[in-house]
């Protein structure tokens, strides 16, 4: 019920967002219908049915990830303060957005039904002539089970792709379970947390500590300032916090010495790095970590996208070289693009950090320094939809070369494939575009409060869809013509 009404209270965008989800979703479900109805037509035949079936996970990765885009842009299932209070977590928020999705892509699932029962003359009596005459199982009756898995696999699909990318994560930095722990010299925090050789017999290292959970008189403490707020209930003696507060955080001498009210000493060993920062919400940020208004970088992938594209070409080359010159692309045709269409994913946000960091090569200016950082901070959001733009660019490019090669009739069912699967990935490339610019928002205010006139911002604009477009643009040309080559032979 929260999932509807937050669908009915849903801003204009949005509601087209999950209207295109629906588009995308009827259009991959009547393709599954069609392959069902040519499995029915032509029985003898189940190779070229299975392959028919094999071609539809290009629409239904497409429409997936469309889903989880447009999810991801929704501005109502954010998690915003206060929400958990009244039973609206992360985790429900999660739940609501699955159940939206499964919603969206179960109404495009009942489209393509109903169309495909048009068509049959189900509803109408009279069975429509055409090309699609042949995979409509005409006469025929339909297995209702068959029927409504195919139907119920985009939803599902994308419900759960959903779910697993917006599951609750913990904000706060895993502790490295592999750190080294030292002992009194040169350790890390006091040295009872492990003890070496010859500390037993030191002086009032096994005085009892019962009294030390007592606590002790606000008056008689005097705690260094550098751990006020760390241990805030133990006090320390007038002497030993006088030489404590002298040296500076993360450089106090080995061996500084403090003692408790119970008369116990407590050796503190030389830090050699500074104590880590709390924030707000109570989470320990490491000193040594990465600076916050550093953009990360997301390089560390473009090997692997490198090495998956040249696996995937060369897994088109050899079923093309293998295949008739009469027969339909065939299934490790399928497999090739999927890797290459992987492999520029992977590649793609390493390319745009390279992208910012050559904006920013040479001396840059305020603009160029602007566009750049911006693209390495972004890299990750409009990286992979870009390049899986690129690959379904070449897809076409060396589609249409065999087109022209070959003189090749694609049929109606094939453009409605290469719809789905272009648009759905030109939608979410948009859609990651919109969610950056959100994203970014307090950062555009603040350069317009400090005087930026809005004139260099659509500069910095420009010039990072014209760095994209010249590094994207000649690489969908070169991955195009190799993928074409083994095809037009």
């Amino acid at each position: 019920m929260l999932a509807l009404r937050l669908t009915r209270a849903a801003r204009l965008a949005v509601q087209l967002r999950r209207l295109l989800v629906a588009s995308a979703s009827a259009g991959t479900g009547f393709l599954l219908l069609c392959a069902l109805g040519h499995a029915l037509t032509h029985p003898d035949a189940p190779g070229a049915s299975s392959l028919r079936l094999a071609w539809c996970a290009a629409p239904l990765a497409a429409t997936v990830y469309l889903a989880v885009a447009v999810a991801r842009a929704d501005p109502g299932t954010r998690p915003r303060p206060g929400l958990s209070a009244i039973g609206l977590g992360p985790g429900r928020l999660m739940a609501v957005s699955a159940t939206t999705t499964a919603l969206s892509a179960a109404l495009g699932s009942v489209a393509a039904l109903l169309g495909f029962l048009y068509l049959r003359g189900d509803l109408t009596g009279a069975p429509v002539d055409g090309a699609v005459s042949g995979v409509l199982a005409l006469g025929q009756r339909l297995p209702a089970p068959a029927v409504v898995t195919l139907l119920a696999l985009v939803p599902a699909a994308a419900s759960a792709a959903v779910a697993l990318t917006l599951r609750p994560r913990d904000p706060r930095p895993a502790p490295s379970a592999g750190s080294r722990r030292y002992g009194r010299f040169g350790a890390y925090g006091w040295g009872a947390a492990r003890e070496t050789f010859g500390a037993y017999g030191r002086y009032g290292a096994r005085l009892a500590s019962a009294s030390a959970s007592a606590s002790a008189p606000a008056s008689a403490s005097a705690s260094a300032p550098a751990s006020a707020s760390a241990s805030a209930s133990a006090s320390a003696s007038a002497s030993a916090s006088a030489s404590a507060s002298a040296q500076p955080a993360g450089g106090r001498a080995a061996g500084a010495a403090q003692a408790d009210p119970s008369g116990a000493l407590l050796t503190q060993a030389s830090d050699t790095r500074p104590p880590a920062t709390t924030d707000g919400d109570g989470s320990a940020q490491d000193a040594t970590g990465p600076v916050p208004g550093t953009p990360r970088s997301h390089t560390t992938l473009l090997p692997w996208g490198i090495a998956v594209l040249t696996a995937g070409l060369a897994v088109e080359t050899y079923a093309g070289d293998t295949a008739t010159r009469d027969a339909a692309p065939s299934a490790g045709v399928l497999l090739g693009w999927a890797l290459a269409t992987l492999g520029l994913a992977l590649a793609g946000p390493g390319l745009t950090h390279l992208c910012g960091r050559l904006l920013q090569a040479v001396r840059p200016g305020a603009l160029r320094l602007l566009a750049g950082r911006v693209l390495m901070e972004e890299s990750r959001r409009v990286g992979r939809p870009l390049g899986v733009v690129c690959a379904v660019a070449s897809a076409a490019y060396a589609a249409a070369a065999l087109h022209d090669a070959d003189a090749t009739d694609f049929g109606p069912l094939s453009v409605i494939g290469a719809v789905v699967v272009a648009g759905c990935t030109v939608a979410t490339l948009l859609t990651a575009a919109v969610e950056a610019k959100h994203a970014r928002t307090d950062t555009t205010d603040a350069l317009l409060r400090l005087g930026a006139p809005p004139t260099t911002l659509r500069a910095a604009a420009a010039l990072r869809a014209g760095a994209l477009l010249a590094v994207f643009g000649p690489l969908t040309l070169v991955v195009a013509q190799l993928a074409s080559l083994p095809l037009a032979r």
